[in-house]
This record gives C-alpha cells, structure tokens and sequence, in this order.
C-alpha cells in the first residue's frame, strides 16, 4: 500500500548551507520516525516559501543518497501573513502501516503550521 508523511521546518535563513544542513535533517528524520528504507520510497516532493531560493531542496536529498527515487520541488502559494522560510516535504512509501500509525515531522518554528500531529 502507498501511504504519505509529511514534514516542515523552518529555516533560520535563507542561505544554501543552511537549507541543504536542514532539509536533510527533516528528511532524515521523517524516514527514521517512519522506519522507511530508500527502497520503499516512491518519490517526494519538497515546498518551500516564496522567499526561499538559495537552493533546491531536493538537492539534500541526492546528498544523502536518494539517487534513484523520483524528487520535485516547487513554490508555495504566496499567501500574506505566511509562515516565512519554510520546507515542506511529502513522501509517498510503501508500507503496511496505518495512516494512523504514520508520524509527521515539524521541526522548529514549523511546528506551530500543525499542532495537532507534530511531534
């Protein structure tokens, strides 16, 4: 069965380094949460906010290895009031799990984008 997680985090600043640093940890840690290996993986796609352009996000994913799986990113609508500096992800995976038992991932001030499911 195909299941989706999501994940956010903010980043501090819109340098490359930093983008590339956290957007790794985001992803590293929604699979670890999850227990997904790069084998169950079907693609993910990466957001982030308009005023983040210093890299694409899914750049840190070829990093840490996902050569293979299928990555996308795109710009988040420009909506006012907006969390600024934000990376989103979705990642669909194989898996037996329940959507109940899948544990989403906001790091940092995106934690407050969900309340309800960040852990």
């Amino acid at each position: 069965m195909i299941r989706a997680v999501r994940g956010a985090i903010q980043l501090d600043s819109d340098e490359r380094e930093h983008l590339l640093k956290s957007t790794a940890e985001l992803l590293a840690k929604t699979l670890h949460a999850n227990e997904i290996e790069v084998d169950q993986l079907v693609s993910i796609i990466f957001t982030a906010t308009p005023d983040v352009t210093s890299e694409f996000p899914a750049l840190a994913a070829r990093e840490l290895g996902l050569v293979d799986v299928p990555l996308m990113c795109a710009v988040e609508m420009d909506v006012a009031g907006a969390m600024p500096r934000v990376i989103r992800l979705m990642a669909y995976f194989n898996t037996a799990k329940s959507r109940q038992e899948i544990q989403h991932i906001y790091l940092r001030g995106a934690k407050a984008l969900r309340l309800d499911i960040a852990q």
